[in-house]
């Protein structure tokens, strides 16, 4: 198993840094240059993280726990408005981010009104692509009560508001509710946290129901073969390329165009398409790819 950590140093013997990272089985997710500083997202063997901390400080540099790391969680607006959209989602959006996750913003088309609120199938859909979802709210009980309904998917979700406590069948953080300014003070602070802790629970819950039964290859490894093997991901201007999910990858590339590419990488004994489903997204005909569990594939392959 590997565990996700970001890096933090500078440029100095960075590049033997890196090399002793590949020689203890780890991968580079991500790297930024900027400056005389170094910032890299890194996925190591869970044996190896010791060593890691040990040999980062050779080259002065810190490595921090990211506990969200390796996963897509989307932040869900009732609408993309001034009224739902902005301040809160954004600050919630932006704090996930700084706990390793890749969050998107997803503003329902069909989100307003108690009575007439609605999800659309479509939505749904993509949402459910995500390892979680955090829906953010407004500040009236009855509200968010009669919207109950559009956290019906099968995703974990987490619920924010304005009132300290609400009486749904979700987890709920309050005080979080629509602002006309960032979230800065305290209190709001306190609150972003305690989001931040709800979220990690469910992870955590999800990362062990997953190690019963994992995908047969770790997905860091499989956004490793695909980089090596397709050289059009160098050409995506996105910052990442590859999403990292906890049982599988959304990959920047064109499906219609790329498709077959990606089916047919190999990895280890492997070709992609035998581990995996890779289906169209329904974020900007993307290639999102679901990896199998090991006990799936094992009898697949007797089979045969």
């Amino acid at each position: 198993m590997y565990e996700i950590v970001r890096y933090e140093g500078g440029v100095y013997k960075n590049n033997i840094f890196k090399e002793w990272i590949e020689d203890i089985g780890g991968f580079i997710l991500q790297e930024h240059v900027m400056q005389l500083d170094v910032y890299m997202t890194l996925a190591i063997p869970q044996t190896e993280i010791e060593n890691l901390k040990k040999e980062a400080k050779k080259y002065k540099g810190k490595i921090i726990e990211t506990p969200l790391a390796g996963t897509e969680i989307a932040v869900v607006a009732p609408s993309l408005s001034r009224h739902h959209l902005p301040h809160t989602a954004c600050d919630i959006a932006e704090y996930l981010r700084r706990f390793g996750a890749k969050s998107n913003m997803i503003g329902l088309a069909r989100g307003v009104g108690k009575d007439i609120a609605m999800l659309r199938e479509k939505e749904k859909r993509l949402i459910e692509e995500h390892d979680l979802a955090v829906y953010v709210m407004g500040n009236f009980d009855a509200c968010i009560k009669d919207k109950v309904h559009l956290f019906d998917v099968e995703v974990p979700v987490v619920v924010t508001g304005g009132p300290e406590k609400v009486d749904i069948p979700y987890p709920y953080v309050g005080n979080l509710g629509r602002r006309s300014h960032r979230l800065r003070h305290g209190d709001e602070i306190r609150a972003l946290r305690e989001m931040i802790n709800v979220i990690t629970q469910l992870i955590n819950k999800k990362r062990k129901e997953l190690s019963y039964d994992p995908p047969v290859i770790p997905p860091v490894i499989v956004k490793d073969e695909i980089e090596k093997q397709v050289e059009d991901i160098y050409n995506i201007l996105s910052p990442m390329p590859i999403v990292t999910q906890l049982d599988g990858l959304r990959i920047k590339l064109d499906y219609d165009k790329y498709k077959d590419k990606i089916e047919n990488v190999k990895i280890r004994n492997y070709t992609l398409k035998d581990i995996a489903f890779i289906k169209r997204s329904e974020m900007k005909n993307y290639i999102l790819v679901k990896i199998k569990p090991k006990s799936e594939v094992e009898y697949e392959m007797g089979y045969r």
